[in-house]
C-alpha cells in the first residue's frame, strides 16, 4: 500500500517535514511512502533532478492515502500546490479520491504566520474530493508541550524568517506520528 506524500518546498523545511512524514508512514507494516513534489509556477522549463519527481494525477489515483504539505503564504497554501490541485477536476468528477484518508502539514516563517489557516485551506480541496481528513489528537503529548510548531489540524514547523530554525524534537515527533497515523488509517479503511 502506497501513501503519497505530496509537497511544495522553497527553503527546504517542508521537504524535511515530508521526509519525516514518509518515515512515519514506513514505520507501519505494509505501508510505503511515495514522495512527490510540484514545480514552481514559471514559464521556464523545470525538472526535478535534485529531488523527488514531480507529481502526476496518476500518483493521486494510485495512492491509498495522501499527506499534503506546503509553506504558508499569507495564511494560505503556496500557489504551485494550489495550481496542481486546481488541475484535479477530472479526478473529482470520477470520485477517484473519495474515501481515501488524507492529512496536511505546513511550515511558516513566523510563529504566528498562519499555520492553522494554511492547514485548513489545504483541507478544503481534499474535502471536496471526498477524502477522509485526519489531524493529530491531543493524546499526542507533544501538542501540549511544543513551544514551536504543532497543531491538531496537522503537523507544523516554525522555520524563522531566514528558514534557519531546525525542526524541533516536538515537531519531528509530530510529523512522524502524523505519517504513521495516516498509514494506519489507510490500512483500516482497506485502501
Amino acid at each position: 500500500m502506497e501513501i503519497l506524500v505530496l509537497y511544495y518546498s522553497v527553503g527546504g523545511s517542508v521537504k524535511r517535514m515530508a521526509d519525516l512524514m514518509a518515515s512515519g508512514i514506513e514505520r507501519v507494516a505494509g505501508a510505503e511512502a511515495r514522495v512527490r513534489t510540484v514545480p514552481r509556477i514559471s514559464n521556464e522549463p523545470q525538472n526535478a533532478d535534485s529531488g523527488p519527481p514531480f507529481a502526476e494525477l496518476r500518483d493521486l489515483e494510485e495512492c491509498a492515502g495522501l499527506a499534503l504539505g506546503s509553506p504558508t503564504r499569507f495564511g494560505n497554501m503556496a500557489a504551485p500546490l494550489k495550481h496542481f490541485l486546481d488541475g484535479t477536476s477530472l479526478l473529482w468528477q470520477r470520485g477517484a479520491l473519495a474515501g481515501k484518508p488524507a492529512c496536511v502539514f505546513t511550515s511558516t516563517a513566523s510563529l504566528h504566520g498562519g499555520q492553522e489557516t494554511t492547514l485548513l485551506s489545504m483541507m478544503l480541496p481534499l474535502l471536496h474530493h471526498g477524502m477522509v481528513v485526519t489531524g493529530l489528537p491531543y493524546t499526542q503529548a507533544e501538542l501540549n508541550a511544543t513551544r514551536t510548531g504543532g497543531t491538531p489540524y496537522g503537523a507544523s514547523h516554525f522555520a524563522g524568517i531566514a528558514d534557519d530554525q531546525p525542526i524541533s524534537d516536538a515537531e519531528r515527533t509530530l510529523c512522524i506520528a502524523q505519517g504513521k497515523r495516516l498509514a494506519e488509517l489507510a490500512l483500516k479503511l482497506g485502501r
